[in-house]
């Protein structure tokens, strides 16, 4: 390996602390590489925002937070060092990358990792801006009390909205699940939790046109797509759960290859830019799940210091 005269500079960068940015960084500080992991956010990524996770190999069922932490002092433990900042800008120089952030800061590594992950997709209604953190939210594990005894309504047909709904019908008085499609895209273990609860409705072929309330939800209106018909339900919340877009925005000058905004890279998780790999569920994959995110992350955390150690 090339000596560089920059003692600050980093062998491996990673950006995102979810399952795929802290595995990453468990491999490369396990390997003796000088590893940083770059999070805006809370450690764990979307783990922070689930309840219960129970299929993760090796727990039964585990709070999300909870494997959220277990992984992030696995990290830290190692040795990597975690800064809160979000990367605004990477440039690639010579053999060395150059990434800027929100603070100010300019951080040079040898090889980066994107595993930023995605950010929920908004419903783009009248209401749903003006009333954000005020009934409506993108996480019911981080507000989901504050709706006890009170109905709300939670829009999706995934995964995230069927797990969130099951989470949320334990505070609720009744939980109303608006779904676009005659279907749910989940297994039928996981749908029959959420169907053998009492106090769920569900509203099939149906969408919200509008979030209504002052200060706070007070109701939502929806139609049925196929008989147009248009009601409204009184609510205290609304759970939006509509899939969600890769971040990539502070990559656009890098011209990396992708596939409908998600990255796309080899079977060794590099991407066309030598140096630069990618994990997680910012990569075009079929499935995106923490057990895949981590097999990511161990992959390309490897592959990353093969090719530093190659320099």
């Amino acid at each position: 390996m090339k000596k560089h005269t920059n003692d600050n500079l980093k062998d491996i960068l990673i950006i995102g602390g979810g399952p795929a940015g802290l595995t990453a960084g468990v491999y490369a500080a396990r390997s003796g590489m000088k590893t940083i992991i770059l999070e805006k956010e809370a450690p764990g990524g979307k783990m922070v925002k689930t309840d219960t996770i129970e299929n993760y190999p090796g727990f039964d069922s585990i709070k999300g937070p909870d494997l959220a932490l277990k992984m992030y002092m696995q990290v830290i433990n190692l040795g990597a060092e975690f800064v809160y900042d979000e990367v605004v800008k990477i440039e690639k120089q010579d053999d060395f990358f150059v990434v800027s952030t929100r603070s100010g800061q300019t951080i040079e590594a040898l090889s980066v990792i994107i595993a930023t992950g995605t950010l929920e997709n908004k419903l783009g209604i009248p209401g749903e801006e003006e009333l954000y953190g005020k009934g409506v939210s993108y996480c019911a594990v981080c507000d989901g009390a504050f709706h006890k005894g009170n109905p709300v309504a939670i829009v999706g047909g995934g995964y995230s909205a069927v797990e969130e709904g099951i989470y949320l019908s334990k505070f609720v008085s009744k939980l109303y699940v608006i779904v676009r499609k005659d279907h749910f895209r989940v297994d039928p273990v996981t749908l029959s939790k959420l169907e053998q609860l009492d106090n769920v409705e569900f509203l099939m072929n149906s969408i919200v046109k509008q979030v209504n309330g002052k200060d706070k939800v007070e109701s939502v209106e929806i139609q049925n797509i196929l008989t147009n018909e248009i009601k409204t339900l009184s609510v205290t919340g609304l759970f939006p759960y509509i899939g969600a877009t890769p971040v990539t925005q502070f990559l656009d000058n890098l011209n990396l290859n992708k596939s409908e905004g998600y990255l796309t890279g080899d079977s060794k998780l590099k991407s066309n830019i030598k140096g630069l790999f990618i994990a997680g569920d910012v990569r075009d994959v079929p499935l995106r799940q923490i057990a895949i995110a981590a097999g990511d992350g161990a992959l390309a955390g490897q592959m990353a210091v093969n090719y530093v150690q190659e320099l």
